[in-house]
């Protein structure tokens, strides 16, 4: 397995990107690059199993740790995820210490956790290297959860003190619209949630993550002490791209 998990503990700044094209092209260009991360959309990607299986293959390739975001907080989205192989989920919509625990159980084996145990999954080798993955899986796993609504930032101090819980990942597009605030990332109560969720992290130990929207904010979000960064993502990197490619053309 390619975990990064004691990376992002460690603080070091991890830069991921994103895919939700559903491409496995488009990951492994990621890892051939030499991205800390990829970021595997199955919340707002393209989100079929075999999708999702071909994207962590992809990046195995390269040995680079895939965070799969799930389209919610369920068991069964757990349980797919890290037994294809995942290095860790990003939960998102995380509201209170109690969605934020039971995301945390459902990324560890029983007794302990919810996860349940079978020795012949992808992450295990097909059984061939269970007895090297199952006793260090529950501390190698990363588990993310989201900040994206007013209530979670209210309780962000309660969410970062769960055991279990590593990074508390931002939002920055829900929760600015979720404050009627859309897109103002320079205005002074969405700073003022960022400075909070920040300080519930640095007093939990958690680790503290962000998309970054500009490279701009990227460096900015990266110096008030966000680390664990998604610094671009397929869709828009291509749409950019050819957008430009296209303007050079009609101008």
């Amino acid at each position: 397995m390619d975990w990064i998990k004691q990376r992002v503990m460690a603080g070091e700044r991890c830069l991921g990107v994103g895919a939700m094209l559903g491409s496995p092209m488009a990951v492994e260009l990621i890892g051939k690059l030499g991205f800390d991360w990829v970021w595997i959309d199955h919340e707002h990607g393209v989100s079929g199993a075999h999708d999702l299986l071909a994207q962590l293959q992809a990046a195995a390739i390269h040995k680079m740790p895939a965070v799969v975001r799930l389209p919610a907080n369920e068991l069964q989205q757990f349980k797919q995820a890290l037994d294809f192989g995942a290095a860790g989920v990003m939960v998102p919509y995380v509201n209170t210490a109690e969605e934020a625990a039971h995301a945390a159980r459902c990324c560890r084996y029983s007794p302990d956790g919810l996860r349940g145990i079978a020795q012949s999954t992808r992450a295990a080798q097909f059984g061939l290297a269970f007895d090297d993955y199952y006793p260090v899986a529950d501390e190698n796993v990363l588990t993310v959860v989201q900040i994206e609504t007013p209530e979670a930032v209210e309780n962000v101090e309660e969410i970062a003190a769960v055991e279990g819980v590593d990074c508390l990942f931002v939002g920055p597009f829900d929760l600015s619209v979720s404050m009627r605030l859309t897109k103002q990332f320079d205005h002074p109560d969405f700073v003022a949630a960022l400075d909070r969720v920040l300080a519930a992290c640095r007093a939990n130990g958690k680790a503290a993550g962000i998309l970054t929207p500009t490279l701009e904010l990227a460096d900015a979000w990266h110096k008030k002490g966000f680390t664990f960064l998604v610094v671009g993502g397929d869709g828009g990197l291509m749409a950019k791209a050819l957008s430009g490619l296209k303007a050079h053309f009609d101008g």
